[in-house]
């Protein structure tokens, strides 16, 4: 029987304590593969307001410890705040297009303004989670399953741009020695998880990094002269930007954000529990959301944005198989300091792009083949499961594959589409309650995705009959009349000389 989380809390992988150094070596692996996106959203925002370097500077380190707290809150947790699963948080790229509409609008209030509308438009997602957090058992393995997959084949186009060296504005963009430095990347990780024992195949992401990053100094590919420049302490000035000013629309705006994060961050939830094989209820899933919704009421203080979980982790957590959530609290500890230390912050920036991506290969990919796996467990017989997944997958590839595709779409039509996470999650929710729900006016005859199942049955049933066995009534009776036991797969018949057959119910 499963037990609930609240009343055997020690029972649950996810609470497994693996002592302090293999938390800081597992959470720094943590905090190296979802650096480049956390600072990459302040990054493109600070330069669309106008900023100078230093102030730049200052936003992300805001947002890496915003970013910090958020993934200790969620971690940790509070009464009524937290899911407690091994989630990283860090600004959300969902609302980039809108803040920087914002940004760029006359009456939007400028970087104020943002920080106004995020405020408040978390406040509304703040007390609308109690609708999302009833919502789990619209997310069975086929919803999560494809939610999953998706998620891997999103992320792949940010790993194959790190591959390339990540600006595309420079010459060296796509160049042989970035990719060549990311194959190699991509070829340690992959001899580590092969050759190395347990301990080294499960850091082999952050060995491959560090070596990588070695072989990249040693070719002049790396530069570190930048690292000593700038403060070697900075605590985040609440309201250093300004006191938030608040404009109806771009609140509007930011809530369509907050309403596509608020998916995203349930389907996150809903993946990493299915990832580490616990329990994912929506008491759980409300204290998961509640969390994010805090965060990103508070972010703002300090300068930073909406926050949510980073789907580049949850692949993280699957390639590993380390499914500690103290793990990512330390992870979140980390994150706080390189926002309270710039200095340790310039030094991980200093990683190469291309050696990020070699890695994302492996993780990103690792994300995909979870959600494969996950759908592997989905019954495909006389139902039409198979088109909800083709269909619900093909869509959510339409703005991986054409990013420009909702171009003249509507702002907030565009803000929820353009994400491919949250274009399959809500397409396949909806298939499943028309399809599986809201069965009345189903046609009686099923559709070729249905009727196309493969029959088969093993050799080794079939050598079990006899000349004269027949079937009636679900029974099996040898040419006497004479009927043959049955046995439940996986028995074993305690009569030897007794012929029996095995049955598939």
């Amino acid at each position: 029987m499963t037990t609930s989380p609240s009343t055997s809390p020690a029972k649950r992988p996810e609470d497994e304590n693996l002592g302090l150094g293999a938390n800081l070596a597992y959470g720094l692996q943590h905090v190296l593969t979802m650096y480049g996106g956390i600072v990459a959203v302040p990054l493109i925002l600070g330069q669309a307001a106008g900023l100078n370097p230093a102030e730049i500077g200052l936003l992300i380190a805001a947002s890496l410890f915003a970013g910090g707290l958020a993934t200790l809150l969620q971690t940790l947790g509070l009464p009524f705040f937290g899911c407690q699963l091994p989630l990283v948080q860090g600004v959300s790229f969902a609302g980039v297009a809108t803040m920087g509409a914002i940004l760029s609008s006359e009456g939007g209030g400028g970087l104020p303004g943002v920080l106004g509308a995020v405020m408040a438009a978390s406040l509304i997602g703040f007390l609308i989670t109690p609708v999302f957090s009833r919502i789990t058992k619209f997310f069975p393995p086929l919803v999560t399953g494809i939610v999953i997959t998706t998620i891997g084949l999103t992320l792949m186009p940010v790993a194959a741009r790190w591959v390339m060296g990540g600006n595309s504005a420079s010459p060296e963009f796509g160049s042989v020695a970035n990719i060549s430095l990311a194959a190699l990347t991509f070829a340690i990780v992959l001899l580590l998880s092969k050759l190395g024992n347990a301990a080294i195949s499960r850091l082999s992401i952050l060995l491959a990094m560090v070596v990588g990053t070695l072989i990249a100094w040693s070719l002049g590919m790396a530069d570190f002269s930048k690292v000593t420049e700038g403060p070697m302490f900075a605590f985040p000035t609440p309201f250093h930007f300004g006191m938030p000013t608040f404009h109806i629309a771009a609140i509007l705006s930011m809530c369509i954000v907050i309403m596509v994060t608020l998916v995203e961050t349930s389907a996150d939830i809903l993946a990493v529990g299915e990832i580490i094989d616990t329990k994912v209820d929506s008491k759980r899933l409300g204290n998961g959301l509640r969390a994010d919704m805090a965060s990103s009421i508070l972010a703002p203080v300090f300068g930073s944005f909406t926050q949510s979980a980073f789907a580049q982790n949850v692949g993280l957590v699957a390639v590993t198989g380390v499914k500690s959530r103290y793990v990512v609290a330390t992870g979140g500890v980390i994150l706080v300091v390189l926002g309270l230390l710039p200095i340790m912050g310039r030094i991980i920036a200093a990683v190469p792009t291309p050696v990020l991506g070699g890695a994302g290969i492996v993780l990103f990919g690792t994300v995909a083949a979870s959600g494969i796996r996950t759908l592997s467990k989905v019954s495909y017989k006389n139902n039409v499961n198979l088109i909800i997944v083709a269909a619900s997958l093909g869509f959510g590839m339409i703005p991986i594959a054409a990013p420009t595709f909702y171009h003249q779409f509507p702002n907030w039509f565009e803000t929820i589409f353009h994400s491919g996470i949250s274009s399959s999650a809500i397409m396949a929710i909806l298939l499943n309650l028309i399809f599986n729900h809201f069965t009345r006016g189903n046609s009686d005859q099923q559709s070729v995705f249905a009727a196309g199942y493969e029959r088969t049955i093993q050799y080794s049933d079939i050598s079990a009959l006899r000349d004269g066995d027949y079937f009636k009534d679900g029974k099996l009776f040898d040419a006497e009349g004479n009927e043959v036991p049955m046995l439940e797969p996986g028995e074993q018949n305690s009569e030897a000389p007794r012929r029996s057959a095995v049955a598939e119910h």
